[in-house]
């Protein structure tokens, strides 16, 4: 006991008085946590403890103990302030952010409906004289779709009841138009149509649905005719007008100092920003006429409403203008649609790359005829649009070996006849009848003849009287004579399932077309006719009916010539 009252003394430097009972040692040794164990946590501690409810003195009679010291305290007491003093002020401040947000919320909609009630679009720019790169660009309109080769087209012409819509393709490069042609007023020409240069065949589909929608990309191959658009019609200057963009030169009269030419807009579409140009129609050659003999017209000059609208690389996205007898015009170019176009076979079909014959082809050239004649015969069938009011459709059989040929042949304008011609070593014989007493059939798929030939008036026919005399005559000679001309290579195609090399020879006047299959069989023979398109006979191998020979008409006796004398008794 001693020993421990020193060793108090040596530290606090105080003496401590002995006493009999041992007294308890102050509270700043006992407070003192000097084990390793890490201090409690705070929250935890502010839960009291059923002992430290004591605020009284210390029983042992000492000065108090560490649980009654002020700075130690974390009792009811603490907590309750604690509580009273954090949690309302933050509350407090939460409310007064939501009302400023609030507050700049309906101010900024206030702001943005007064700007938006006052707001007025800024005033448009004026028009003005085109600058020199505009110029170059208008003046660049033309060469730069013949650069371009082709471009799809939709088109409305006129208003009311005489509106013409059309959709399809211009290929500028070969001047050729593949269009569907609506509208309520289509007429006759409702359907699909094909023009190159003068030549203008269609495929009328009365029962077509008013609006027209784009061509099939492989035309239909039946049922085309060559057209006469009617004079007057809207739909002839609309597509000279649409043929007529393209040139292999810049067109600088329009952009002259007196042609008036302005910038009137900008515009935008999806291939980018555009320029609206207002300037006159370029007036160019006249344009071909539809119809073979018919002058051509010039190129209408609308007034001072056509417009253009040109991209940075001066190509043409739409026109709008006025033409006379027409009426508003609308032409809106889809510069992304380019495919090539196909002309039908009245047209001459898919274009080729005409070549000199190979060793092969020019040898089943040679031997054609004798190939035909082993051959014996074949069916044949017409199809041949010798003019514009003419369109023939025909069927029957060709012999070789006997050189004769038996046809019954439709008009297409007079369905309800039928004339049969007749070929032999002689010449052409013909003769008009009515429909069910030559075949039957329609007049786009007429029957074959009937055998045998009825007996009536036959007229001859000199040959190379027409087309039609031309093209029989050179079928039945194919088997007789070798080949005269040089001979180009057009192309490659097929017909009746069968690969053809098709070969063209004759004369300019006269171009035949020869399609000659892989086996040396003829298959077709094409003529170019003088309305400008092509006319054909389809033939099959098949064995032919003999046919007699043509009849000739009795040769009438020479009368005696009359007497000038009187006769006797005569007064």
């Amino acid at each position: 006991m001693r020993t421990r009252v020193v060793a108090l003394e040596a530290q606090t430097g105080r003496r401590e008085r002995p006493c009999s009972s041992p007294r308890r040692l102050p509270a700043r040794f006992t407070a003192v946590d000097t084990s390793p164990t890490p201090a409690p946590d705070t929250a935890r501690t502010a839960t009291p403890r059923p002992d430290d409810t004591d605020t009284g003195a210390d029983p042992g009679g000492s000065g108090g103990s560490a649980r009654g010291n002020g700075r130690h305290r974390t009792g009811p007491d603490t907590a309750a302030t604690t509580d009273a003093t954090g949690p309302v002020p933050a509350g407090r401040r939460r409310r007064t952010v939501l009302m400023l947000l609030g507050l700049t919320a309906v101010t900024s909609a206030t702001a943005l409906v007064l700007g938006l009630l006052s707001w007025a679009p800024d005033p448009p720019e004026p028009a003005r004289p085109l600058t020199v790169t505009e110029g170059e660009r208008l003046a660049a309109v033309r060469v730069t779709n013949l650069r371009d080769l082709r471009a799809g087209v939709r088109v409305t012409a006129g208003t009311g009841a005489a509106r013409v819509e059309l959709v399809g393709w211009v290929d500028w490069s070969r001047s050729l138009l593949y269009l569907d042609v609506g509208g309520p007023g289509a007429g006759a020409e409702r359907g699909l149509l094909q023009k190159s240069g003068r030549v203008l065949v269609i495929r009328p589909d009365p029962a077509a649905v008013p609006t027209p929608a784009a061509p099939p990309l492989v035309p239909p191959a039946d049922r085309w005719r060559l057209h006469r658009l009617a004079p007057g019609a809207h739909l002839a200057p609309v597509l000279d007008l649409l043929l007529d963009l393209a040139a292999d030169r810049p067109d600088t009269t329009r952009t002259a100092p007196s042609s008036e030419a302005r910038w009137i807009a900008r515009d935008t579409v999806p291939a980018g920003p555009l320029d609206v140009i207002q300037a006159p129609l370029s007036t160019g050659a006249p344009a071909a006429s539809t119809a073979p003999g018919t002058p051509g017209t010039a190129t209408p000059v609308p007034d001072e409403q056509t417009r253009y609208w040109l991209d940075q690389d001066a190509r043409l996205h739409k026109l709008v203008t006025q033409l006379p007898a027409v009426g508003p015009v609308t032409m809106i170019f889809n510069r992304a649609d380019r495919p090539t176009l196909r002309p039908v076979d009245a047209l001459g079909g898919r274009p080729g790359l005409p070549r000199a014959l190979t060793d092969a082809e020019q040898h089943r050239l040679d031997r054609l005829p004798t190939r035909l004649r082993a051959q014996g015969g074949a069916t044949v069938t017409l199809t041949a649009p010798m003019g514009t009011d003419t369109n023939l459709r025909g069927s029957g059989w060709l012999s070789w070996t006997a050189r004769t040929a038996y046809l019954a042949v439709a008009d297409l304008g007079v369905p309800d006849r039928r004339t049969l011609l007749r070929r032999d070593a002689a010449g052409l014989a013909r003769t008009d009848l009515p429909a069910a007493a030559a075949g039957g059939g329609t007049a786009e798929a007429p029957a074959r003849p009937p055998l045998p030939p009825p007996a009536g008036t036959w007229r001859a026919s000199r040959p190379g009287g027409d087309d039609l005399g031309v093209l029989v005559d050179a079928a039945v000679a194919a088997g007789s004579v070798g080949h005269r001309g040089a001979a180009v290579r057009v192309r490659e195609d097929v017909v009746a399932a069968r690969t053809v090399d098709v070969i063209e020879s004759g004369p300019a006047d006269a171009r035949l077309r020869y399609w000659i299959g892989r086996d040396g069989s003829l298959r077709r023979l094409e003529l170019r006719t003088d309305a400008g398109a092509w006319a054909h006979l389809d033939l099959q191998p098949a064995v032919v009916p003999r046919l007699a020979a043509n009849p000739r008409p009795a040769t009438p006796r020479p009368s005696a010539p009359r007497s000038s004398a009187p006769r006797p008794g005569a007064r």
